[in-house]
Formats: structure tokens, sequence, C-alpha cells
């Protein structure tokens, strides 16, 4: 009977097999089902995922989902974790530190990196990132991480080194204090600046949006965005460049409330965005944060900028001349 797995980059399995030895009186059933019975800790998809790469054998031969176990025959299972017991592992992912100080870090996350481990990406996050390169972060929540940037929006985040840290940069996220500034390119001519205060929750409909039409679970969000300058793309696809300030932090918050109001980001296909080259991404960046220092109460400010992909669609713009538009209250 063999010792180890039978296909030897299955580095998740468990080093040592289990032996199930089907009695006398078992039904015979399909693989999956009779594993389900015998295992019923694990969904059966998961167990249907052991099989198919190589982690059960029947009577030490390699086995499919729809084979017929029954009474006399033996099972060699290699059980592995489920993803989520690997979300907390320290891997050394690259990001870039602005700033950091024995309370918090300051960084500038690029694009296409996850935040947070979640289902679909359960490793190889920014919070894997952190715990590597900062081992004291494993006794803080969450590695220390305050709040969030999604996968495709680039820019600053600080993240606590310590709960005393982390308890007061959420206090001040609560209070409103932590200034967050993006830039983002959107579709059409934004004359006007003014403040967005619609609610936003889950999407009806499409359970990956969220809205602020008839939405599940509402929750205050209010933006408030200033155009800085008005063009037009290579395709002559109006555009303008606009600065957001948040009051507060819902998931797609500037995504959803530009989108609102006609204007939704540049390649947000998601949010009825245009694609437009070399843009592959929502064109959103976090361009300044500001927050009280935990340990004096001092002002902390920091800039990022724009990204390359971000830059070169900017520069692809012919922008018109003149001065930078106010912000007018509507």
């Amino acid at each position: 009977m063999p010792s180890s797995p039978p296909i030897n980059d299955l580095e998740a399995q468990e080093a040592e097999p289990r032996l199930l030895d089907l009695p006398p009186g078992t039904r015979a059933d399909r693989l999956d089902k009779v594993l389900a019975q015998l295992l019923p800790q694990h969904s059966r998809s998961r167990l249907q995922g052991w099989i198919e790469r190589g982690g059960v054998l029947v009577n030490g031969k390699t086995a499919s989902v729809r084979q017929i176990v029954g009474p006399g025959d033996q099972l060699t299972v290699w059980e592995e974790p489920a993803p989520e017991a690997m979300a907390f592992v320290p891997q050394p992912i690259d990001f870039p530190v602005v700033a950091q100080s024995g309370d918090w870090i300051v960084v500038d996350k690029p694009v296409g990196l996850v935040v947070h481990p979640g289902a679909g990406n359960w490793q190889g996050t920014l919070l894997n990132g952190l715990l590597h390169r900062y081992p004291e972060l494993g006794q803080v929540p969450r590695a220390g991480i305050v709040h969030r940037l999604d996968k495709d929006t680039s820019g600053l985040m600080v993240v606590a080194r310590n709960v005393v840290a982390q308890t007061s940069l959420v206090r001040q996220l609560q209070a409103r204090t932590v200034g967050r500034r993006y830039v983002a390119l959107v579709s059409g001519h934004l004359r006007r600046g003014g403040t967005i205060d619609r609610p936003i929750g889950r999407d009806a409909r499409v359970p990956v949006r969220m809205s602020v039409e008839r939405p599940i679970a509402a929750k205050t969000a209010i933006t408030h965005f200033t155009p800085l300058r008005w063009g037009n793309a290579p395709t002559g696809m109006p555009v303008t460049e606009v600065e957001c300030r948040l009051e507060t932090g819902r998931t797609h918050q500037i995504r959803v409330h530009l989108s609102s109001i006609g204007h939704p980001l540049l390649a947000d296909t998601l949010y009825g965005g245009k694609l437009v080259e070399p843009a592959s991404r929502q064109m959103l960046h976090a361009a300044r944060l500001q927050f009280e220092d935990p340990a004096d109460g001092g002002q902390k400010v920091f800039h990022a900028p724009l990204p390359a992909d971000m830059r070169a669609v900017a520069e692809a713009v012919d922008w018109e001349e003149g001065a930078l538009a106010p912000e007018v209250d509507q």
C-alpha cells in the first residue's frame, strides 16, 4: 500500500493517508457517496476534488468519482486541509511600503493584489505578505488590516502593527476623520463637483454587484467628488479625471456612486464602464491618505503617484487646456 500521495505536487495533502476498510454490510455505491458517509465533516464537492486529484485510492489503485465500491474494499485517503485553513500562512508576496513606524505601516497596494483571503483567494494576498514580512502581525486581528481596496484598485492603505494602534485607526474610520482621496478616470465630461449621498447595498439581481437602486441591506455611503480636467480619448470618447473624497467606505463605493450619476469608471465593465486602451481594469487609484498617529496624535499625510497602467491611459487622453474645476455642491 502506498505511503505517499500518488501525485507528488499535492503539497496541501497530509503526509500520511487514512486507511478505511469497508465492512460487511456496507451498501455498494459510488466512491464519492461512500466517502461522504464515512467523512461527514467534509463536503461532497471537496471529496470529489480529492478523488479527481489522485488523493483517494481503492485497493491501492487510482480511483474515479463514479467508481462503485462496497464491502471488502480498502480506501486510502489523503485528507487536504480546507482552503481557509491556509488563509493566514505567511507568504513572500511583493508589495511596496511607503512609510512605517512602530505602530503602523503604509502600503501602496499594487493592481491585482487581493487584500484579505476569501473565497477564490485563500492565499497569495496582501495579508499573507504582511505576515511574512512582519511576523508580529500574527498577534493582531486580520494581520493589522484596517481597511481594504478592491483587487483592481491601486494605492494607499494603512496597516496597524499592534492592537492598540488598530483600535485607534478603526475608531478614526468610524468617526470619519481618516482622509482618503482617490483619482478616477471616468467616461463623459463631468463639469461640476458635488456630493453623492446614497446608501449602498448588494444588488438584488446581480450578487457580485453593489447598488443604490433598491439595494439589499443598504448602508450610508457618502462620496465627495471634484472634476480636475476634461479631455477625449483617442477614440473620441469624452473623459474626465476626478478626485473623490470618501466620507464612508462601502464596498465598491466610488465605482457605484459615479456610475449612478452616469459617469462610470473607464474599464469598469461591472458598472457600465467602457474599455479604453490600454486600460484593463477600473481606473481608480487611492492617491492620498491622512490619519492621526496613534502614538502622538500628529497628522500623517501620504501620497502615491499613479501606477504605470493608469498613467499610460491618462497620457493617451487629449486634455483640454484650462484651470482645475472648482468644487461646487449639488
